[in-house]
């Protein structure tokens, strides 16, 4: 599809999107495959021969943005990615159409014999995993043995995935999977950045709402700054992941995980102080911002726990 002579505009997405995401919360999981998939959100950036859109990434990014925002507990991100990687498949056709469902172990590999932080994958088809030679491969999930870890998070946890037996349904040659990590990147950072903006909005609403001795909470100096410093990681955070769309002054690809880091910890400050600002509710029912903080724990577990940080830091030494 030419973007251009169909004058498509990615924000336009993320707004068309939040219907159908708030539709598939209050669904089963398989059904809310059929609803995100009904609304063209699994095949966004799949091939035109499977089904979808063939759209570019900053098309998706909205949508996972917005999946963020409210709290989606579905594999969105990893279903959008692994349909385009399989490129012109029957099986990218699949996960477009909602009629399979896939994640994203990221961490491990086929040639190890094991991989790791991969989200819902007890309900999904299949996983996409390294396969330990730069190229990644997609393996059917009823053949591997599934071990959920719920450290982090009891109600959705993460799972590791025995490899010994493991079907594989298709490969992904190593610069398809490079491409596709990048991508993975970006994602990861705007679904995180969606997470915070949704429990800043949420915040801020609570502050101007909640009155105390005669005035709003919002009124408070100290925490009308606290919101402002929220509410300025938050606008560098998204300013850094939509400078990634864009290329160098030389031309060239920006790197993603300066920007990745970012978004990580400022996510995470944003809403830990969101439900400090709720008065600790944010571990209630009523007000689930846990859910949000658990994703963006579990997204930075899966990159080694602060590790991607330290590891920008090093490659900035030593580019100097």
């Amino acid at each position: 599809m030419s973007t251009t002579d169909n004058d498509l505009k990615p924000e336009e997405f993320g707004q068309a999107a939040a219907a159908a995401i708030t539709d598939a919360q209050a669904r089963g999981f398989r059904d809310a495959a059929q609803v995100l998939a009904g609304a063209g959100l699994c095949g966004v950036c799949a091939s035109e021969e499977a089904g979808g859109l063939a759209v570019g990434i900053e098309f998706a990014l909205p949508i996972v943005a917005e999946a963020g925002k409210l709290r989606l507990q579905w594999p969105l991100l990893e279903t959008i990615l692994v349909a385009k990687a399989l490129g012109q498949s029957p099986l990218a056709a699949q996960l477009a159409a909602g009629e399979r469902v896939a994640t994203w172990a990221l961490q491990g590999s086929l040639q190890e014999g094991f991989a790791g932080q991969a989200r819902h994958a007890s309900h999904c088809d299949w996983a996409l995993v390294a396969d330990g030679q730069g190229g990644a491969a997609l393996v059917d999930l009823g053949s591997v043995t599934i071990q959920d870890d719920a450290a982090l998070d009891p109600e959705h946890p993460q799972a590791w995935l025995l490899l010994d037996k493991a079907e594989v349904l298709a490969t992904v040659d190593a610069a398809t999977f490079s491409a596709l990590q990048r991508d993975s990147h970006i994602l990861i950072a705007g679904l995180v950045n969606g997470a915070a903006e949704g429990a800043l909005a949420t915040t801020a609403e609570y502050m101007s709402t909640r009155v105390q001795f005669g005035r709003p909470l919002s009124a408070k100096q100290a925490v009308r700054h606290l919101l402002a410093r929220m509410r300025l990681l938050q606008e560098a955070s998204s300013a850094g992941i939509q400078r990634l769309l864009r290329t160098d002054e030389f031309g060239g690809a920006r790197a993603t995980s300066p920007v990745l880091a970012n978004a990580l910890a400022s996510s995470a400050f944003v809403l830990e102080k969101s439900i400090h600002l709720h008065g600790g509710m944010g571990f209630t029912w009523e007000v689930p911002l846990h859910y949000a903080l658990r994703e963006v724990r579990k997204f930075d577990a899966a990159f080694g726990s602060g590790a991607l940080a330290r590891q920008v830091g090093r490659d900035f030494i030593q580019s100097v």
